[in-house]
């Protein structure tokens, strides 16, 4: 059976999904609606499905219209990608990365990465996600970013995780605090002061929860936050400690913060590189994941 459709077709299609309204997809598209609506027509009837419910006041997709709008996102982004592997090698390395990035790396890691690979393919955009693990690892998936920076991914079917740093969980305070001048502060400690951690949604409290689950610790927080950024920003302000990430942390000349070594149990997290399986990156994806994976530390403290 042949399908008689065309990439226009498909790219009206994404658009009315993404937009929710086949008036703004035609102003998007520089088309009128009419012709949107017809290019989707044509669409369903080649595929022999309906891709939308239609009444006079909405439009929704359907079942069917749902799976095969993720489908044909990802078609259209791998066409992209193909189209601008094809353009650098005839523009000098021009072209567009995504990648995914957990908020930590991004915020003090990446951008000394970047600024190297910006060195090198001055014509080149970077454009980055930065989202939580589960954002990071959805990222990836269904095809949004070319590659991610997390903590999560080495039990996915459909992810390559490879790991590149190895770093421990720290307590993060201001200069001024009791613990501030300690070498190491036991987890029983923490008792003793307002502690604020992240909420159950966030990959890092997961981490935490499961070392703390053979113990008899049951730590009480006064401030719960869904970003680790937001906690230091807590912390830097004198609201409490936290237990973060040693990479979230800012440089050892802060002002301001400092962090302590954690024990008893001391707890570690892996920040790896995931990719799709069995996707090939673009030449310009691939330059910057060997550049982050060439250039990382490969154990923080």
């Amino acid at each position: 059976m042949s399908m008689n459709f065309d990439l226009a077709d498909l790219r009206a299609f994404v658009a009315v999904a993404e937009m929710n309204s086949f008036r703004a997809a035609a102003t998007a598209l520089h088309l009128s609606q009419p012709a949107v609506s017809r290019r989707v027509e044509k669409l369903e009837d080649a595929l022999g499905i309906r891709l939308f419910e239609r009444t006079t006041r909405r439009i929704a997709l359907t079942a069917v219209g749902r799976d095969f709008s993720h489908k044909a996102r990802s078609l259209l982004d791998d066409l992209e990608n193909s189209l601008l592997s094809m353009r650098e090698v005839a523009a000098s390395q021009m072209g567009e990365v995504v990648i995914a990035c957990v908020p930590s790396a991004a915020y003090y890691f990446l951008p000394k990465v970047l600024a190297e690979y910006h060195k090198q393919y001055p014509r080149i955009r970077v454009r980055i996600i930065d989202e939580g693990a589960n954002g990071v690892l959805a990222s990836v998936t269904r095809g949004e970013a070319e590659f991610g920076i997390n903590i999560t991914g080495s039990q996915e079917p459909d992810v390559d995780f490879q790991g590149i740093l190895a770093e421990l969980f720290v307590i993060a305070c201001r200069r001024d605090h009791p613990l501030a001048s300690r070498r190491t502060v036991r987890w029983a400690e923490i008792a003793q002061y307002d502690y604020m951690t992240v909420d159950r949604s966030s990959g890092n409290r997961l981490l935490l929860d499961l070392a703390l689950a053979h113990t008899s610790l049951n730590l009480a927080w006064c401030y719960e936050a869904r970003h680790v950024s937001t906690l230091i920003g807590l912390v830097e302000a004198g609201l409490g400690i936290a237990v973060v990430p040693r990479l979230s942390m800012p440089a050892d000349d802060h002002p301001t913060l400092t962090s302590v070594a954690l024990t008893d149990p001391s707890v570690e997290r892996m920040v790896g590189l995931v990719r799709r399986r069995g996707r090939e990156l673009t030449p310009s994806a691939l330059h910057l994941y060997q550049l982050i994976e060439s250039t990382w530390p490969r154990r923080l403290k």
